[in-house]
């Protein structure tokens, strides 16, 4: 049945979302390079050192800054990701009781900066260029990981430490300081341009997510699709990551429950639908933690989580002193901070987080750190479940156009909830920058003609694109829609 609102032709002002004074192109080339130097984030440490990566942030913040304040895209400011901002600004205010104000506002700095970022892809381009830019960042990722593995193996020739240092015969550090390992041909794990093999892995199932819903919508040219998914399965493989793996099968439990729940045409059945996938979630849950030795023996790992459990205590001894408001802000820990400095140590590398998003939390913010993330995180949850649904709760909402696009944020949010469990990426980087992005970019309403009226808030949903389709913006008569 059509959707009609008042308005005029949608097609046209959702794909001119912003007067633009700049090149289309050169926008979404500038915001792709964005999201790519999010992603990358230990390779910047690795390749420059923490002087250059201070550069690199203090520099695409600006000139992002600079093409904001050229475009002013038109957006609902009002309706920006206000959790994610109350976390952020909780961090803020921690360093008025920090106990370590260096680490503090160093730290702080890169979230302000990221958290921008990310508040400036989602004002200047629409969910479908939003798409397209995360996919081609991917690409990047891939593409520099396999590049720069070949590049050791074949010309290096060993392994390789931080700065383009080759390690002499005397060197007696753990290879776990090695950028890269140079394993490219052999079985073992591989660590890409991020000098962590648990960081190649999730970009690559991210790449594997985006790439297989591009196929699946015909949202691109499928062979290319396909050679880039091949990559990505590589990646995946021979990251070898054990988290990854978990929300490898978390995604796709999500993608059968929201296909089904798709299917459902009454309300009577969806409840049906959420007591059994309920149900058969909690038994699953308890399942894989009663045959946990032999799930971890199965993937090569320890029982203790490579050494979580240890790090938690500590960390968990830490909080317990000041529970309330935490220590302060420090994500990732600053190793050269006195606190930091050999506090915990792993290998003989000075660990640089908790390896759990809520225990890093609970430790710098305290308990309101905690209630104020994971409402962010819970918000950006629930509006991504529902648009993958195809609707979203509201009043007199109509039924929404239901391209499996619409499932991206919520498999990116089911990346985010899993690994939180086992590491801090969604506090920094990467998984920061894509919560508070899509965050906001869902919030938004679909760009309209300047005094326009629009007789309800709308959703994502109706700006981002059909199957293989044009964007549609609320106004317009969508076609065929269930």
């Amino acid at each position: 049945m059509a959707s009609h609102t008042r308005g005029g032709s949608g097609t046209d002002a959702s794909a001119t979302p912003t007067p633009r004074r700049l090149p289309l192109r050169l926008v979404r080339a500038w915001c792709t390079l964005v999201i790519a130097s999010s992603m990358a984030g230990t390779a910047w440490l690795m390749a420059v050192g923490v002087g250059g990566s201070a550069v690199v942030v203090a520099v695409t913040t600006a000139v992002s800054a600079a093409i904001w304040l050229i475009q002013r895209p038109r957006r609902r400011w009002r309706r920006l990701p206000w959790f994610a901002l109350a976390y952020v600004a909780w961090a803020v205010l921690s360093l008025l009781w920090t106990e370590w104000p260096r680490a503090t506002a160093m730290t702080l700095a890169l979230l302000l900066a990221t958290t921008a970022q990310a508040i400036f892809v989602a004002s200047v381009l629409t969910g479908r260029q939003i798409i397209e830019a995360i996919a081609a960042a991917v690409k990047w990722m891939l593409a520099l990981s396999l590049a720069f593995e070949l590049w050791v193996s074949l010309v290096w020739q060993g392994p390789i430490l931080p700065g383009f240092v080759r390690p002499g015969p005397d060197f007696t550090g753990d290879p776990i300081m090695f950028w890269s390992r140079d394993k490219l041909f052999t079985d073992d794990r591989i660590q890409g341009i991020f000098g962590n093999a648990n960081s190649l892995a999730y970009i690559a199932l991210l790449g594997l997510v985006v790439f297989g819903l591009q196929i699946n919508t015909r949202a691109g040219r499928r062979g290319p699709l396909v050679v880039w998914s091949l990559l990505a399965a590589f990646c995946f493989w021979r990251g070898s990551s054990a988290t990854a793996a978990m929300c490898a099968i978390a995604i796709a439990i999500v993608i059968v429950v929201v296909l089904l729940m798709r299917r459902a045409r009454t309300a009577r059945t969806r409840r049906v639908l959420y007591i059994v996938f309920t149900v058969t979630g909690l038994a699953l849950i308890t399942s894989l933690w009663i045959a946990r030795e032999a799930l971890f023996e199965m993937l090569g790992r320890s029982s203790d989580l490579s050494g979580r459990k240890e790090i938690w205590a500590t960390v968990g001894e830490r909080f317990a002193e000041s529970p309330i408001i935490g220590w302060g802000y420090s994500v990732p820990w600053v190793p050269t901070d006195p606190f930091f400095d050999g506090w915990i140590v792993d290998r003989g590398v000075t660990v640089m987080q908790a390896h759990s998003t809520w225990f890093d939390v609970a430790m710098q913010l305290g308990i309101v750190g905690v209630l104020l993330f994971a409402v962010a995180l819970g918000a950006f949850t629930w509006r991504a479940w529902f648009l993958a649904l195809g609707r979203i709760p509201r009043p007199g909402d109509a039924r929404e156009p239901r391209s499996r696009l619409l499932l991206i944020p919520a498999l990116v949010a089911t990346i985010l909830l899993v690994q939180s469990i086992t590491e801090s990426s969604p506090l920094l980087n990467w998984g920061w920058f894509l919560l508070v992005m899509l965050a906001f970019a869902i919030k938004q309403a679909p760009a309209s003609v300047r005094g326009t009226p629009v007789r309800r808030r709308s959703t994502l949903a109706a700006a981002w694109p059909l199957e293989g389709g044009a964007p549609i913006e609320r106004g317009a008569p969508v076609e065929g829609a269930a």
